[in-house]
């Protein structure tokens, strides 16, 4: 994908290798949905870089949805994905807080969990 100043970017990119190993192939077989993320470097609606995880082909692409309407659409700062996705920040706690815009299905973005990212390695 396109370089970025974005944290959230590099496990963007870690996301789209999981989804090519058996781990990732589960996950896109149990969900089955596709999320667009808008990603904003300090304040949510400003400068957002786009993506969108596929969870029916098991892909992530840089860039809105172009095939319809995705099944759910999450708003959030870098910071704050960074903090989900790696599981140190509840998405539940972070969508009442105010941290985590969600658009479309409610019943869709509930399977948007921290387990459908890969766990970071150790460094």
């Amino acid at each position: 994908m396109a370089s970025s100043d974005l944290k959230s970017a590099a496990l963007m990119d870690q996301m789209k290798t999981h989804f090519s190993t058996d781990a990732g192939k589960t996950l896109t077989k149990k969900i089955g949905l596709v999320y667009q993320i808008n990603i904003a470097p300090k304040k949510m609606g400003f400068n957002e870089e786009i993506y969108v995880v596929d969870l029916k082909k098991g892909d992530v692409t840089k860039g809105p949805y172009e095939g319809g309407k995705p099944d759910a659409t999450f708003s959030f700062t870098d910071a704050d994905f960074f903090k989900i996705a790696t599981g140190k920040m509840n998405p539940q706690i972070a969508f009442m807080r105010g941290k985590m815009k969600v658009k479309g299905s409610l019943n869709a973005a509930q399977k948007f969990t921290p387990d459908i990212f890969p766990k970071p390695s150790k460094m």
